[in-house]
């Protein structure tokens, strides 16, 4: 389409600002963004969208401006939902680039004009997928009656005999064709999500092409396009870990350019969809929000539990019996402190504690998420325990959602970021829910003080030592253990002895001779050997309880 056809469009709210003689470029594309260089996201072609954030003073205007004159850009239009009216640095930039400028009246969301574009040059360029946009319109309307990105999926496998699916930065399988058989097994999809990522962080533009099982995925970033989406964030660590992508089961490597504006297309939809799922969280967020406030400025247990009768049929619909509830706090951090984790967290929250069992549409409508700072705060309903429950764990595990997170989502965090969890223990009522909190943000700690990118700790470890350990100051665990441990290092560097080995071993085995013999396939002569040999070197007696624990605990925290 030409950018003529969307000036005469009156729905669109466009004003000309600048390059009338330009009107008769073709629109290829849209993009939003307030990235300061959006460059590497960019074919050429585009209508790029913009709510002037990347924008802090007039000297900002000519480098982005310039950036995008360079990629070829078909034209650029402004909100003037930030500024009012757009200053005039940015108009005579972009008549200095002869890059045509439309001014976006605030009533009008980016949505509404990426819909158009979208259906308009899709079924100029590509007739199948307008005949996918024509024939479901609904997937673009609100309430119930949408069918959601599984119907477009659907089409692109019965219309084009390509399978594909939506997945999560955490490899949960959001939407998928029905067509071709059975679903994207649940550790292929977390591969995916992982190679996806770290594409990312590199900077790669997609779609990215991945190799599992002898099967080629071409993998599609999703990006919000709401205006004041995560999406539209300045930094990639903003949204790596929050954007979902579209995984097809194809080459796109021989794919002619207009099947891949036809994939571009696909995307965009589904990228008006998740801004609609999002705007509908915004009620379970509140209610989030408000529990927690209550919870952490003391407030009543009476009135606590009056928000929690009028959260339990918001997040359980059609429950009549009052849920328990878990708490399981999450926290993004990155390193030089200047990027706000939280909303990231928070995000990641919503995806990753969906039950995957959960029946519906929409399964994540049964979990509340609120964030401040670096943290985010999820408010987890769990069904009433009945009277013959028989005491075993129920609810959320640490380490059955550290299992599913950790592969994916480490390459997104590459070697500058971590994600640390901690889970509560399950309560039934208003007085323990700031327990609960307490609980979950000690077992976090616990996890952070562990090695590794991403790490979870559950309400179970804090009965024991491990609770102790991530508050020792650094400077007496490195002399604790240097004291203990560095004569046994030193030995093992220069004899290749297996000294710590040895200790580990026999400490695992409650100081068993044959037991850690056989472990370690040594002579239990062998072993009383190396034994002595440590008690030895660390003036300390291996069959002293007192010595025992010391060794155990140096260990643990060297």
């Amino acid at each position: 389409m030409r950018l003529r056809a969307l000036l005469d469009t009156d729905a669109l709210g466009l004003r000309l600002l600048g390059g009338e003689d330009e009107l008769d470029r073709t629109v290829r594309g849209v993009m939003t963004t307030d990235l300061r260089d959006p460059s590497r996201y960019l074919a050429g072609g585009e209508l790029v969208l913009t709510g002037l954030a990347w924008r802090r003073d007039a000297s900002d205007t000519e480098p982005f401006v310039r950036l995008l004159a360079s990629a070829g850009v078909a034209a650029l239009a402004a909100g003037e939902a930030e500024l009012g009216d757009i200053p005039d640095d940015i108009v005579e930039a972009c008549a200095r680039h002869r890059l045509p400028l439309f001014a976006v009246n605030e009533r009008v969301a980016f949505a509404t004009i990426t819909e158009h574009v979208v259906r308009q040059v899709s079924g100029e360029r590509a007739g199948d997928l307008a005949a996918v946009v024509d024939r479901h319109r609904r997937l673009m309307t609100s309430g119930p009656a949408g069918g959601g990105p599984d119907v477009v999926l659907d089409l692109l496998g019965t219309d084009l005999d390509l399978r594909a699916w939506v997945l999560s930065p955490a490899g949960r399988a959001i939407a998928g064709s029905s067509a071709g058989g059975a679903a994207l097994p649940a550790d292929v999809c977390a591969r995916l999500a992982g190679e996806h990522l770290a594409a990312t962080r590199t900077g790669r533009r997609g779609p990215h092409r991945v190799t599992v099982d002898n099967a080629t995925y071409s993998l599609f970033p999703i990006r919000t396009s709401g205006r004041g989406a995560v999406g539209a964030s300045r930094d990639v660590r903003e949204t790596v870990l929050s954007d979902w992508l579209l995984a097809v089961e194809a080459d796109a490597g021989d794919w002619p350019e207009e099947r891949l504006d036809l994939l571009q297309g696909v995307t965009q939809l589904i990228a008006v969809e998740r801004d609609r799922r999002d705007a509908a969280r915004t009620v379970r967020r509140r209610l989030a929000q408000e529990v927690l406030e209550l919870v952490q400025t003391g407030a009543a247990p009476a009135e606590i539990a009056a928000r929690l009768r009028v959260a339990a049929p918001v997040l359980l619909p059609g429950l009549g019996a009052a849920p328990h509830w878990q708490v399981v706090v999450a926290r993004v951090e990155w390193e030089g402190g200047e990027i706000d984790g939280g909303p990231v967290a928070q995000s990641l929250l919503e995806e990753i504690l969906v039950d995957p069992v959960a029946a519906g549409p929409e399964p994540s409508d049964r979990i509340a998420v609120a964030h401040t700072g670096d943290e985010a705060i999820a408010l987890v309903p769990l069904p009433a325990v009945s009277s013959e429950h028989d005491g075993s764990e129920t609810g959320l595990l640490a380490d059955s959602l550290l299992a599913a997170v950790r592969d994916p989502l480490t390459p997104g965090l590459a070697d500058d970021g971590r994600l640390t969890l901690g889970v509560s223990a399950s309560v039934h009522s208003a007085e323990g829910l700031r327990g609960a909190l307490e609980e979950a943000r000690h077992a976090r700690r616990v996890a952070a003080a562990r090695p590794g990118r991403v790490c979870a700790a559950g309400h179970q470890e804090l009965a024991s030592h491990v609770l102790l350990l991530p508050f020792v100051p650094d400077d007496v665990r490195r002399a604790f253990t240097a004291r203990l441990l560095d004569p046994l290092r030193e030995y093992d560097q220069r004899h290749r002895a297996e000294l710590i080995p040895t200790l580990e071993a026999f400490l695992d085995c409650d100081g068993s001779w044959t037991r850690c013999a056989a472990r370690l396939h040594l002579h239990v002569n062998t072993l009383r050997y190396r034994v002595g040999r440590i008690e030895q070197l660390t003036s300390r007696d291996l069959s002293r309880l007192e010595d025992k624990l010391d060794f155990f605990l140096a260990l643990r925290m060297s």
